[in-house]
């Protein structure tokens, strides 16, 4: 069972208006505010509840079906109820991209932990170590000779192994063995050092842009794995793991044969999904009889001057919303209690606290108008918020989903 934290929500918690005393999840779940009624002020980001129940049904349902364990990616939200919800669909773990966000999962309770990095910190090293010795199941990556070395000086003496998969990369990506040849060098280096224990082969394709690459990438993927195991360096049932959201139908193809192994899959973005990045770019798109995923994060903010002709300012910046993969949409204008359509509204740039927006002519936008945003990438949304509330369809508060970054 994951321990999820009852976080009090009082004067510091970001789009909740709480001037005096203190509130829970509980109590919010309970007494079920609407969003407009008072409880909350401008800008507040939300997270549909039926959106994300979708979304972790259909990608629970996906791995079942091309034979994929799931351990999604919990550096996107490192939001506890999040994280459950996952579990409960039948998540295979949790993958995190460093030692101190599996520190937030051990401390939460998750006993399977993928580390999608190199470690070399000592300490934390010897850290993973010790989690060993308490029954805790936490995998890390290495890319190099030089990084097994570190690996196991640092648990020499020390109690627990260090599990390790050995990772390919791709030319131009970030971390990885650039070769089939490196791939084995690593692997014999790791196979054979005190305190190591080699589970497996990963890779990280999410970085190129055209199928073709990322069918060639992962087809090398597959090809080290049936090497490494035919050289015997492997178990007999090895990691084999890959996947952001944007590729993960080619892994499911093309890492099918590479032979008897455990596949995980890691697609960390599917559980909100969103309105820009990856709603072109999910792979829905190229088999859409396997999906869909639906946006479940939408961004509240009020228009807070209309200054000139065509040009509208919403009370919405870079510390609330993401831009580092595409500006929010605007979705929706609230003005009287009533929802309306937003025809031509378009967000043109932000400041830290500011939004302009291109206002065609004869669209009307007036100061106190609320707007409703979607968003694109929720990786760089979640890290901006401490508490979320979570909404039924209509609006109201039902749950508040706290974050650890």
């Amino acid at each position: 069972m994951l321990d999820i934290p009852a976080g009090p929500i009082d004067w510091r918690a970001k789009g909740f208006w709480a001037p005096d005393g203190v509130r829970t999840a509980a109590e919010l779940a309970e007494t079920r505010p609407g969003l407009f009624d008072g409880g909350f002020t401008w800008p507040v980001l939300v997270v549909r509840r039926a959106a994300v129940e979708a979304n972790v049904a259909t990608m629970a349902a996906y791995c079942a079906r091309h034979g994929f364990d799931f351990a999604p990616h919990a550096k996107t939200t490192m939001a506890p109820g999040l994280i459950a919800a996952q579990f409960a669909a039948g998540a295979w773990g949790m993958t995190v991209a460093t030692p101190n966000q599996a520190l937030v999962l051990r401390r939460l309770g998750v006993s399977r932990v993928l580390i999608a990095n190199q470690v070399l910190d000592p300490t934390a090293l010897r850290w993973l170590a010790a989690e060993h010795t308490r029954g805790a199941e936490v995998y890390f990556q290495v890319d190099s000779v030089a990084g097994v070395e570190v690996a196991a000086a640092a648990v020499r003496g020390h109690p627990g192994v260090l599990r390790v998969l050995v990772e390919l990369g791709h030319a131009g990506g970030r971390t990885g063995c650039r070769t089939l040849a490196d791939l084995a060098s690593v692997a014999r280096a790791a196979a054979a050092a005190d305190g190591l224990d080699l589970v497996g082969v990963t890779g990280y394709e999410g970085q190129l842009a055209e199928l073709a690459e990322v069918d060639a990438f992962l087809d090398r993927l597959a090809e080290g794995v049936r090497t490494l195991s035919a050289a015997g360096l492997l178990p007999a049932r090895p990691l084999v793991s890959a996947g952001g959201s944007a590729w993960f139908d080619r892994v499911a193809e093309r890492l099918a044969g590479a032979g008897p192994g455990r596949l995980i899959l890691r697609s960390g973005a599917s559980v909100t999904h969103d309105d820009g990045f990856y709603r072109e770019r999910t792979p829905f798109n190229r088999v859409p009889g396997e999906g869909p995923l639906v946006p479940a994060l939408e961004m509240w903010a009020q228009v807070l001057s209309t200054p000139e002709p065509g040009l509208a300012i919403a009370g919405m910046g870079k510390r609330d919303a993401p831009i580092d993969e595409g500006l929010p949409v605007v979705t929706a204008i609230r003005r009287g209690g009533t929802l309306a359509p937003a025809p031509g509204l378009a967000v043109t740039r932000l400041n830290d606290h500011h939004t302009y927006l291109s206002v065609p002519p004869g669209v009307q936008v007036t100061p106190g108008d609320l707007l409703r945003f979607g968003l694109s990438h929720p990786c760089t949304a979640f890290d901006k918020w401490r508490e979320i509330p979570v909404v039924d369809d209509d609006l109201h508060v039902v749950d508040v989903l706290h974050t650890y970054f």
